[in-house]
């Protein structure tokens, strides 16, 4: 990273790039670039006013051994780093720009707002059937896309006696050309284009918050209106067409907290939400049940018992109405029915001595599909039990660096909980030394060399030299004990 603009009070910029090229962990190399580019302007006035201007460009290539299915790792014809289609992979890149103000009115009130631009690219081969659908040329498919996105937000603060009130608005659109879906083999051969359209989604939105305070309450009523609009033209149609459809949805929420004192709060927050969903989905459902409603509420507590320790909890609960899924690797629409989530979630935060802090979050959720009858309503991959946490430590004689851990039961991986998706407990490790400009480090990745999936899906495949297909777990393995070293030097 590099300061363009230093020592001064009313401006700053700087410039920072990373570039990474590895074969990575998997028995076919994966031959894997990535460039990231980032840099960010910002100048301050004499009214407190801030202006800030960023941009970004990230690019990427790569080879991939894609998911695996667990029998050829338990018959040893390959290993947990093997691949059946080495010809899997991908590339992508996306450039960004953000402007933003911060504008004070008065000492009440200030302005912020931000405008901002999003290219991306998008282009990855994958085969998770192998040769289920076509038993002679393989089931790989490209899955492509041009989008382009920009929008606009602003919000007005204002404090008023003893209440907050923001005011805002805003707009996002998404356009993409040639979104592509096609049958293809060893990557270069195009067999069948299955889907190609453009999409446009746009969606324009305003809202209004407020915050009363009532000596130890706090009341934080809230209402947001959402309008969409939707586009697909369907280019492998015989003959034109141009689908259509909008909707507007009304998100009501509220939020009550009580301070006991300076130690304790209890809280209660609620509030209607929607899922959003694709376009594809949205046409092809003709405007019906497209902003399925989402119902959240939260009970929890914030509690100080020392002065150097904050534990959280929370009773939580999650209902989403019906959902239509459109299963890009398919391109098909799959209704995925209501569902109902609830859980306690538990929070840790402590600071052990001035330079060595303790922190720990545990999440228990029970989560059931409401219309399907019992036995066959878990929810796929959806965990009940995680937790992660770890030590960390700062600037104790030119140290840093901490051990973390992150731990994922074992969960359905479909309906019946027939097929298991297995959990992991993983660590890591890192520890940097800082001796003037120069910065040492050094990064260990799963110390214990835990073997431990990434990705866990219930697929029905079948390989070449199979008669019958099988549905059991397909993954990708995550990363085993891995050392990484680094040398930073601040100009």
């Amino acid at each position: 990273m590099f300061n363009l603009i230093e020592n001064s009070k009313t401006e700053d910029a700087f410039l920072a790039t990373e570039y990474i090229l590895t074969d990575g962990l998997f028995d076919a190399p994966q031959d894997f670039k990535r460039i990231n580019l980032f840099g960010k302007y910002t100048k301050r006035f004499s009214n407190n006013s801030k202006l800030s201007i960023q941009a970004s460009r990230f690019a990427s290539n790569w080879n991939a051994s894609g998911q695996i299915p667990q029998r050829l790792v338990d018959a040893g014809v390959i290993s947990r780093f093997g691949a059946v289609d080495a010809t899997e992979g991908g590339n992508t890149s996306r450039t960004n720009l953000n402007v933003s103000l911060l504008k004070p009115i008065n000492e009440n009130t200030f302005i912020k707002a931000n405008a901002f631009y999003s290219q991306y690219n998008f282009e990855l081969y994958s085969n998770f059937t192998f040769f289920l659908e076509d038993p002679i040329n393989g089931d790989q498919i490209r899955q492509k896309e041009d989008r382009a996105i920009y929008g606009f937000n602003a919000e007005v603060s204002k404090k008023k006696d003893n209440a907050i009130y923001q005011f805002g608005l805003g707009f996002r659109s998404d356009e993409t050309n040639d979104t592509e879906l096609s049958h293809t083999k060893n990557r270069y051969e195009t067999l069948e284009q299955l889907q190609l359209g453009d999409i446009s989604q746009s969606n324009v939105f305003g809202y209004i918050n407020a915050d009363y305070t009532f000596g130890k309450f706090t009341v934080n009523p809230s209402v947001r209106v959402d309008y969409f609009t939707f586009g697909y033209n369907d280019k492998l149609a015989t003959s034109y067409q141009n689908l259509s459809a909008d909707k507007y949805k009304v998100s009501p929420k509220m939020n009550l907290i009580y301070s006991i004192n300076n130690q304790f709060q209890v809280f209660a927050k609620s509030g209607l939400g929607f899922h959003s969903n694709d376009t594809r989905v949205v046409v092809a459902q003709e405007g019906k049940d497209i902003l399925p409603t989402a119902f959240s509420t939260d009970l929890g507590t914030i509690f100080k018992p020392f002065p150097k320790m904050i534990i959280n909890t929370a009773l939580w609960y999650l209902q989403l109405d019906q959902e239509f899924v459109y299963v890009g690797d398919a391109g098909i629409v799959e209704p995925s029915g209501k569902t109902r989530r609830m859980g306690v979630e538990l929070g840790i935060r402590y600071q052990l001595t001035d330079w060595l802090y303790f922190d720990a979050d545990a999440n228990y959720t029970y989560g059931r599909s409401i219309d399907e009858p019992k036995g066959q309503d878990y929810i796929p991959l959806a965990p009940d039990f995680t937790t992660t946490g770890g030590l960390s430590f700062t600037k104790f004689k030119g140290f840093s660096g901490g051990f973390r851990y992150r731990y994922l039961k074992s969960r359905p991986a479909n309906e019946d909980n027939s097929i298991v998706a297995k959990g992991y407990f993983v660590n890591d490790f890192n520890i940097n030394y800082e001796y003037k400009n120069i910065t040492f480090g050094i990064a260990i990745e799963n110390l214990l060399n835990t073997k431990w999936n990434e990705t866990q899906f219930a697929t029905e495949s079948r390989l070449q030299n199979e008669t019958n297909s099988v549905e059991e777990i397909h993954f990708t393995p995550g990363t085993p004990f891995f050392i990484k070293t680094k040398v930073v030097y601040q100009f």
